[in-house]
Parts: structure tokens; sequence; C-alpha cells
């Protein structure tokens, strides 16, 4: 076998990295072959050669490992996004999906999750403001000091702070978080569905 082109070899070894942090899977031989202008034979030949430097593990046809991408965990999961909830008084919303999020499971865990965008401003001492997407896990029982997606029994759902059951009121505390525009407001409610825990937010800087 002729000798590869180091400047190449790392060329495609950035490509794979990169491929494999948008697409989940590492790209096949006639892949890299077409990326990089060669016939399939050519890319079979670097890949081979790449192995043998220690570069990747190159095994049945497949890259099994490449160590710019070996500490990128190979667990995705899908979550949809069903639209918008008001973090304010309870609005309905119909659930509709309006697309599927790939999310890591070394950032996010494991778990059924759904995404949200946040409407309103009375979560924002929680780090939740309008236009950021919430992550919820799917449960419905939540503890005191949670952040949930509350249904109440008119069919109407909100974002609040699980505040506990209030014995002096005969009701369950749903909290605002915004002490500046809402200092100490709360909705009583006599029931309410938890239908999941807010668990991160992701927002632009």
């Amino acid at each position: 076998m002729r000798s590869k082109d180091p400047k190449l070899m790392e060329r495609i070894g950035e490509y794979i990295g990169d491929y494999y942090r948008q697409h989940h899977r590492t790209p096949t031989t006639r892949e890299i072959a077409a990326e990089f202008g060669m016939s399939a034979a050519s890319g079979y030949n670097y890949l081979v050669a790449m192995d043998k430097k220690g570069m990747l593990t190159y095994e049945d046809g497949e890259i099994k490992n490449l160590p710019k991408i070996s500490k990128t965990s190979t667990g995705y999961f899908s979550a949809p996004l069903v639209g918008s909830i008001r973090c304010g008084n309870p609005e309905a919303e119909e659930e509709m999906v309006e697309e599927y999020v790939s999310l890591p499971e070394s950032i996010f865990g494991q778990g059924q999750y759904y995404l949200l965008r946040a409407k309103g401003d009375s979560m924002v001492d929680a780090g939740i403001e309008d236009g950021n997407l919430l992550v919820i896990q799917v449960q419905h029982e939540a503890n005191v000091g949670d952040i949930v997606v509350a249904l109440d029994p008119e069919g109407q759902n909100t974002l609040k702070r699980f505040g506990g059951y209030d014995d002096a009121n005969g009701c369950y505390r749903l909290e605002y978080m915004n002490e500046k525009l809402y200092p100490g407001k709360f909705e009583k409610v006599t029931s309410f569905v938890v239908q999941g825990v807010a668990r991160h937010v992701i927002k632009t800087l």
C-alpha cells in the first residue's frame, strides 16, 4: 500500500468526528470517499492506514472508534417539542408536536421527556424567560419546590413552582417566581394533575 498523506488523514478524522456529532453515527466508506473526491477503494485504503496508525478502529467496513469522538456519548433520544405553555395565568394549550429534538443522555439523563416553549414573565426568578425551551420530564408526582406543568380540573395548564398544600386555605399552592412584578403571588387550586417537572432550560445567550 502506498503511503498516505498525513494531512489528509487528519482531515478525514476531523470529518468523521464532525459527521458523528451531527448525525450520531460515523459515515460510511462511500460517504467519506465522496466527501474527499476519491474512489471508494481509496477511501477504504485510507481508513485501513488510519487504523494501523491508531487514529481509529476500522473493522468489517465500519468505523468503531475514533479518539476525537470516543468521549461523546452514543446515547441519544428524541423529545417532542409540543408548543408553548403560559408562565402566568392558566391557559388552554392544544398539544401538537412541532418537531422532534435529539438530546444526549449524557446531559439530560434517561427517562421520558418533552419540550415546551415558555411564554410570559412569572418564572424569571427561576431562570425561565419568555421564549426559552424547557425540557420536561414526564412524571405525575412532584416535590415541594419543583417547577411543574400543572393541569387544573378545567383542562388548563400552566408552569409554576409547586408550593405544597396550604392547610390554612385548604388548597394547593402554585407559586409565581417573579418577586419584582408578582411579590408573594400564588394560585390556589383544590386539585391539579402534574404533567411533568421542568429539569432543564435551553436558551440563547
